[in-house]
C-alpha cells in the first residue's frame, strides 16, 4: 500500500466478501485487522486474501509475532533506486534548462537526446514500482498515489520524447516542431523526490514501530530449566517446551524468560523496560517476577506461573498491536475523504489543463512558446502535488509512536477511541481503596462487643476466605497472627456493596458495613453508631461482624495513602480537570483521605452498581469523565467512562473494561496516560492540518492560480519535492512523540 487510497480500496474489497464482519487496515503497519461473522465459511479467511490479492495488492496471514513490516532488502532496493534517479538528476536538469545548444544531429537537438538518455533509467526502473502500482490499481477500478504519480510523469516523459524525436519523423505535428521545451527534468526530479520521501517514510515507519518491536525482543528464546534440583543440574530449552509449575534458574545479568514467582534467593531486577520504574525492584522468595526484566545482582530460582503465549509481556505485546491497529474517529473520516480524492485530483488536473490549453488569458506573459506545452506543464503538477501520502499518514502514525512509547512507559492503551477522548477529557474520577491508597490494608484496631478477638476474627476470616477484596488479605493476616483455629463456613453469599453473609455452626454470619448488619436484622444502637463514627473520622474502614443476632464488633481496617497521590491529584487540577472520590466506603473515611490528598468533592458509600450511574450523571452533565479504578465493583464504572484507567494490580475484569492499564499502580500514571492522549491527539490535529493546508494552497498554485497576474507557475519538480516534504514532516511530527516522558517522582 502507498496512500490512503489503497488503504480504503483494501478494506472496500475486503468488507464485500461473505462472511467479513470487520476489516480495519493500517498503513504505516502494513496489516489488516480482520473478523468474521460467527457463521463465516471455513475458507473466509483465503477468500478475503483472494479478493485483496485480485485488487493488486498482496496479502497472507500474518506469522506469530512477525516484527518486520518492512523488511531490510526492500529498504535497500528502494535506497538504490533514489540514489540512482538523484544521481541523474542533476545532469537532466542542466541539460534540459541550461545547457548551450550542444548542436544538433539529423535534426534532434543532442542536448535534449543526452537528457532523454538519462531520463529512461529512471523512469523505467527507478520508477518501476510506481508504473506497476498504478496500472493494477486502476484495473481493478479504483485510484490511488501511484496513479497521480505515473500519470504525471507519463504525461511529461511521452510528451518530452516526441518533442525529442518529431524532427525525424515524415510529417511532424506542428506543435512538437513550435515546442522549444521538454520536462525530463521534472520527471526525473518527480520519481527522485518521490523515491526519497518513500524511502525516508519507510525507516521513519521502523522507528515508529520499534517500540512493539523492541518488546517483543525482550523475551529470550530458552530458557534454564533445573532437572535435579539437589545436584543443581540444568538443562538450555525453548521456552515453548517450558511446562507450568516448572523451575527455572536465572544468572546474573540474564532477562527472565517467563512469569514466575522467586523460590530461593533475593535479587534486585530492573523492570524499566516493563513499567518505565527507573529504580531496580527488590525480590525476595514469594514475589513475583515478569518475563522480560533483567536480573541484576546475583542468581534466582523462579516457578513458572505463565507458560510461553500467557506471560505479561505477551499481554502487553498483544494489546500494543490491538490499540496500533485500531483506528480513532477522526482517521475514519480521513479515510472517507481519501477514497474519492484521488479521483477528484485527476478530474482538476484535466480542467486545469484544458484551461490552458484553449485559454488566452496568458497572453503577454506566458514564457511558453506553445499553449500545449504550458498544459503538459500545470497537468503534472497538479497530478503530482496532490498526493494524499499525508493524510493517510497523519493518523497512524501518530497512534503507533503515542500507544508505543507508552507503553515504553507502563501504560498500555487498549482503545484507540480513548485517547481521543482523553484529549477532551475534563473530569476524573478515582476509586479510593487500590487507587488514591496503596490497596493493601491492615487491621489497627479490634473494637470488642459481645466477643473475644478469637472468635471474631475467627467468624471474619471464614466468610472472608470466599472473597478477593483487599480487606479479605487484611483479616486473613491479623486471624493467623492469633490463632489457627477457625470455623467452618458453608453457603457463603456476597451481597453486593454491604459484604458477606454464610452459615456458621447452624446460624447466620455477616461480616461488612452497617447495611449489611440492617438487611440480617443485627440491631446497631445509636451508642454504637455514635462510636462508629468517631472511629472513621481516623479515616479507617470499619467491617462489622455479627453471629446470629449478636453484633460481635468491628475491625478497624487502614490503608496507607499513595506518596504520589497528592502531586497527581494537584497536576491534575492543573490540567483544569475536576477530581472526584468515588468510593463505597464510609462518608467519614473517605473524607479523611480525600483532604489528605487535595479532593474537595466526594461520593461515598457508592454500591458497586450505583457507580455507573454516577459516571453517567456526570456524562448527562456535559462532561467527558475519565474513571480510575481497580476491583471487580470499578468494571462497570470504567466501562461507562468516556475513558477507563485500571491499575495494572487490580481484577482481571477491571483490566478486560479499562481503555488505559497502568503497569506501576501508581495514580500519577493515570494522569500522565491523559497527557499522552492529549499529546498524541495534537500531533495527530497538527499533522492533519499540515496534511490538509498543504494541499489547499498547493493544488490551486499547481493549476496556476498565480499564473496571470506573476507569470509564476509551480514546476513539477518542486511539487515532487514539496509532496514528499509533506508526507516525511508528518512522520516527523509525529516520531517527535517519541521523546514524550510521563511523569515521574
Amino acid at each position: 500500500m502507498s496512500c490512503a487510497a489503497c488503504v480504503a480500496s483494501v478494506e472496500r474489497v475486503g468488507k464485500a466478501v461473505e462472511g467479513v464482519a470487520e476489516l480495519t487496515v493500517n498503513l504505516p503497519l502494513h496489516r489488516g485487522l480482520l473478523s468474521l461473522q460467527e457463521n463465516a465459511a471455513p475458507d473466509a479467511i483465503t477468500n478475503v486474501i483472494k479478493a485483496i490479492e485480485g485488487a493488486g495488492f498482496v496479502a497472507s496471514v500474518r506469522e506469530e509475532q512477525q516484527n518486520s513490516t518492512i523488511i531490510p532488502h526492500e529498504i535497500r532496493t528502494l535506497r538504490n533506486k533514489t540514489l540512482l534517479a538523484l544521481l541523474l538528476a542533476l545532469p537532466t536538469l542542466w541539460l534540459s534548462m541550461f545547457a548551450n545548444n550542444l548542436g544538433q544531429e539529423y535534426g534532434v537537438e543532442v542536448r535534449f537526446f543526452f537528457a532523454m538518455l538519462a531520463c529512461i533509467p529512471v523512469y523505467l526502473w527507478a520508477g518501476w514500482g510506481i508504473h506497476k502500482g498504478a496500472w493494477i490499481s486502476l484495473r481493478s477500478g479504483r485510484a490511488n498515489m501511484d496513479v497521480l504519480i505515473h500519470l504525471g510523469t507519463t504525461v511529461a516523459f511521452v510528451w518530452s520524447v516526441c518533442v525529442v524525436i518529431a524532427p525525424t519523423l515524415a510529417n511532424p505535428p506542428n506543435l512538437l516542431m513550435q515546442a522549444n521545451h521538454v520536462f525530463f527534468d521534472g520527471v526525473v526530479f518527480i520519481i527522485a523526490f518521490v523515491l526519497l520521501g518513500n524511502w525516508m517514510e519507510a525507516v521513519a515507519k521502523v522507528k515508529a514501530t520499534q517500540a512493539v518491536h523492541g518488546l517483543m525482543a525482550l523475551q529470550p528464546k530458552t530458557a534454564r530449566i533445573i532437572t535435579d534440583q539437589e545436584l543443581g543440574h540444568t538443562e538450555m530449552i525453548g521456552i515453548h517446551a517450558v511446562s507450568l509449575g516448572s523451575l527455572l534458574k536465572v544468572l546474573v545479568g540474564e532477562t527472565i524468560p517467563l512469569d514466575g514467582t522467586v523460590v530461593e534467593n533475593s535479587v534486585s531486577v530492573d523492570e524499566s523496560m516493563m513499567t518505565g520504574e527507573p529504580y531496580p525492584v527488590r525480590k525476595k522468595v514469594g514475589s513475583e517476577v515478569m518475563a522480560g526484566t533483567i536480573v541484576l545482582d546475583g542468581s534466582v530460582l523462579i516457578r513458572v506461573t505463565n507458560t510461553a503465549g500467557d506471560t505479561l509481556l505477551d499481554d502487553i505485546i498483544s494489546l500494543v498491536e490491538q490499540a496500533q491497529m485500531g483506528k480513532a474517529p477522526i482517521q475514519r473520516q480521513v479515510d472517507k475523504i481519501a477514497a474519492v480524492f484521488v479521483p477528484v485530483v485527476i478530474v482538476l488536473a484535466i480542467i486545469a489543463g484544458a484551461f490552458w490549453w484553449i485559454s488566452d488569458a496568458s497572453a503577454g506573459h506566458n514564457p511558453f512558446d506553445t499553449s500545449g506545452e504550458l498544459a503538459i506543464l500545470v497537468v503534472v503538477s497538479t497530478l503530482v502535488i496532490a498526493c494524499p501520502c499525508a493524510l493517510g499518514l497523519a493518523t497512524p502514525t501518530a497512534l503507533i509512536v503515542g500507544t508505543g512509547v507508552g507503553a515504553k512507559h507502563g501504560l498500555l492503551i487498549k482503545g484507540i477511541e480513548a485517547l481521543e477522548q482523553a484529549h477532551k477529557t475534563d473530569t476524573i474520577v478515582v476509586d479510593k481503596t487500590g487507587t488514591v491508597t496503596a490497596g493493601k490494608p491492615r487491621v489497627s484496631h479490634i473494637e470488642l462487643i459481645d466477643t473475644e478477638v478469637k472468635e471474631i476474627l475467627g467468624i471474619a476470616s471464614a466468610l472472608e476466605i470466599e472473597s478477593t477484596h483487599p480487606l479479605a488479605d487484611a483479616i486473613h493476616t491479623s486471624w493467623s497472627n492469633v490463632t489457627s483455629v477457625r470455623p467452618s463456613a458453608n453457603d457463603v453469599q456476597t451481597l453486593a456493596g454491604m459484604g458477606l453473609i454464610g452459615d456458621i455452626e447452624g446460624t447466620l454470619a455477616g461480616v461488612g458495613n452497617l447495611d449489611l448488619m440492617a438487611e440480617i436484622g443485627v440491631n446497631v444502637s445509636a451508642e454504637l453508631q455514635t462510636r462508629m463514627d468517631a472511629a472513621a473520622r481516623k479515616g479507617v474502614t470499619l467491617v462489622l461482624v455479627s453471629h446470629g443476632l449478636r453484633l460481635l464488633g468491628w475491625i478497624e481496617a487502614s490503608d496507607r495513602i499513595r506518596t504520589s497521590s497528592a502531586r497527581a491529584v494537584k497536576l491534575a487540577k492543573q490540567m483544569n480537570l475536576d477530581v472526584i472520590m468515588l468510593t463505597g466506603d464510609r462518608e467519614d473515611a473517605a473524607l479523611v483521605t480525600a483532604n489528605d490528598v487535595g479532593i474537595t468533592t466526594v461520593l461515598a458509600g457508592v454500591k458497586p452498581d450505583e457507580k455507573a450511574n454516577h459516571i453517567q450523571r456526570l456524562q448527562t452533565e456535559g462532561r467527558t469523565v475519565a474513571m480510575v479504578g481497580d476491583g471487580i465493583n470499578d468494571a462497570a464504572a470504567l466501562s461507562m467512562a468516556d475513558v477507563g484507567i485500571a491499575m495494572g494490580a487490580g481484577s482481571d475484569i477491571a483490566l478486560d473494561a479499562a481503555d488505559f492499564i497502568l503497569l506501576r499502580d501508581d495514580l500519577i500514571d493515570a494522569v500522565s496516560s491523559i497527557q499522552l492522549g492529549k499529546a498524541t491527539m495534537r500531533r495527530i490535529h497538527t499533522n492533519l492540518g499540515w496534511a490538509f493546508t498543504y494541499n489547499l494552497i498547493g493544488i490551486p498554485l499547481a493549476m496556476g492560480l498565480l499564473f496571470t497576474t506573476t507569470g509564476w507557475l509551480l514546476p513539477p519538480a518542486f511539487a515532487a519535492a514539496a509532496m514528499s516534504l509533506s508526507s516525511v514532516s508528518v512522520i516527523g511530527n509525529s516520531l517527535l512523540l517519541r521523546g514524550w516522558k510521563p511523569i515521574r517522582e
